[in-house]
């Protein structure tokens, strides 16, 4: 059997990649709970430090395989259903908890839990082909599922969110580029290079220092008050300014050359 998905890593980078072109990379249960193994993974894997994100084959995710999620007659209706959504919820969830950001590139459809992949992505690009939708209304069910619901209104505000949830509407490459919903529109051909290039900045980081600020992304886009979302940052740079990276990075700094980080 072909893997649903393929791994490749690159020092402290690893692409990641759906593999089922030949079924537009559909969600069947091989490569939900294959992702699941590798987001939940990561929460111990401090050597990788950030994640690409892709597909093969000409579309991101076109959504749900729903002929693979065959019922073998052990649970009934309700456990069956319950049971697949919650595998695939579980996903974008694994995706935000996992301390590694997580660079998504997109190309042609990415419809339902596959545009939710890229929400739950911390930054995306676009292939001039992407089109992302949250197809969930179309098929008789509401249009907030597998996150939508929450990411949307936060990345491009209530208007655009309801227009797309309320309808199952696409939203193509070039309008998600103006509306922030992805960080730039790029040639399919240039998306890899263009993943590695910003996965390098990152890496010019301090380790913990770039795990704790997709931690504090994660908490502060839910803050209760300005006064708790600086809670976190104040208690977060002063645990950081104590580290042997931050003297290093000082170090470095005042001799003009790189500083070497050792996540200590």
């Amino acid at each position: 059997m072909t893997n649903p998905i393929l791994i490749e890593q690159r020092g402290a980078i690893e692409i990641l990649s759906l593999n089922r072109p030949d079924k537009l990379n559909t969600m069947n249960e091989d490569m939900i709970f294959a992702l699941q193994d590798y987001f939940r993974g990561l929460q111990d894997r401090h050597d990788i430090r950030v994640v690409l994100f892709r597909a093969e084959g000409r579309a991101f995710c076109a959504g749900l395989d729903i002929g693979a999620w065959k019922n073998d007659g052990s649970r009934g209706q309700v456990q069956h259903i319950w049971r697949t959504q919650r595998s695939i919820a579980t996903v974008m969830q694994l995706m935000r908890q996992c301390p590694q950001p997580i660079i998504a590139l997109g190309q042609g459809a990415a419809c339902g839990g596959g545009f939710s992949l890229l929400l739950a992505s911390d930054v995306r690009y676009g292939a001039p082909s992407l089109k992302m939708n949250a197809a969930y209304i179309k098929i008789g069910l509401g249009g907030c599922d597998m996150g939508s619901s929450y990411f949307l209104p936060r990345l491009v505000g209530s208007s655009l969110a309801s227009e797309l949830l309320l309808t199952g509407r696409f939203i193509h490459a070039e309008r998600a580029e103006k509306l922030g919903l992805i960080s730039e529109v790029v040639d399919e051909d240039k998306l890899l290079t263009t993943g590695l290039s910003l996965a390098e900045e990152m890496l010019d980081t301090a380790p913990m220092g770039l795990r704790l600020t997709k931690d504090a992304l994660n908490r502060n886009i839910d803050a209760q008050s300005f006064e708790a979302a600086m809670a976190i940052e104040d208690r977060q740079q002063a645990m950081l300014s104590l580290t042997e990276d931050s003297r290093e990075a000082a170090k470095a700094f005042f001799s003009k050359r790189k500083p070497d980080y050792k996540d200590r």
